[in-house]
């Protein structure tokens, strides 16, 4: 009886799977909604809300991810989130205005600004696209936008079956 021999074709390709979930950070996730610091839901009164700074356990957003975002219909001015922000960020580990989905974007674009790009240098990238954890679409761009000027080619999916996106033109 012959034995067949059993190739793993997806291992001798020269692959390199790059899944964005490795780059999920783990901190907790949370919004800091101005509303509550609204006279009547309309206004922010400067006086008062240079109180509250004084005076609020800021220690509480230690190593979290905070959202500063204002869900009133409020006129509320520019300097405060300043003033908010200089307060969470010798706690937080990252403030960002916006929501969470804002958050998250900026999470995992910290976390692609540090992959060092010149390690996918003329390879055949796979960036994986199933993962546990959520990934903005936006951070498909971004990685998509940094590795297209060193990688040979970009493929989404898994090493064995793949969409192909790009591949470096031939020179000569």
């Amino acid at each position: 009886m012959e034995t067949e021999l059993i190739v793993n074709r997806v291992a001798k390709s020269g692959l390199v799977s790059l899944d964005l979930e490795d780059y999920y950070h783990p901190g907790e996730r949370i919004v800091y909604d101005l509303k509550g610091n609204l006279f009547m839901g309309l206004i922010l009164k400067e006086k008062d809300f240079r109180e509250f700074l004084k005076t609020h356990d800021w220690s509480q957003y230690a190593d979290k991810n905070v959202a500063v975002t204002c869900t009133e219909d409020a006129i509320v001015p520019t300097w405060a989130f300043m003033l908010l922000t200089i307060h969470l960020e010798p706690y937080a580990h990252t403030v960002v205005f916006g929501s969470l989905q804002d958050l998250e974007e900026k999470l995992y674009f910290d976390a692609i600004a540090r992959i060092n790009i010149e390690d996918y240098r003329d390879t055949r990238v796979v960036v994986k696209g199933c993962s546990k954890v959520p990934v903005p679409t936006a951070a498909y761009v971004e990685i998509t936008r940094r590795l297209r000027p060193v990688a040979q080619s970009i493929m989404f999916g898994e090493p064995c079956s793949t969409v192909p996106l790009y591949k470096r033109p031939k020179q000569g």
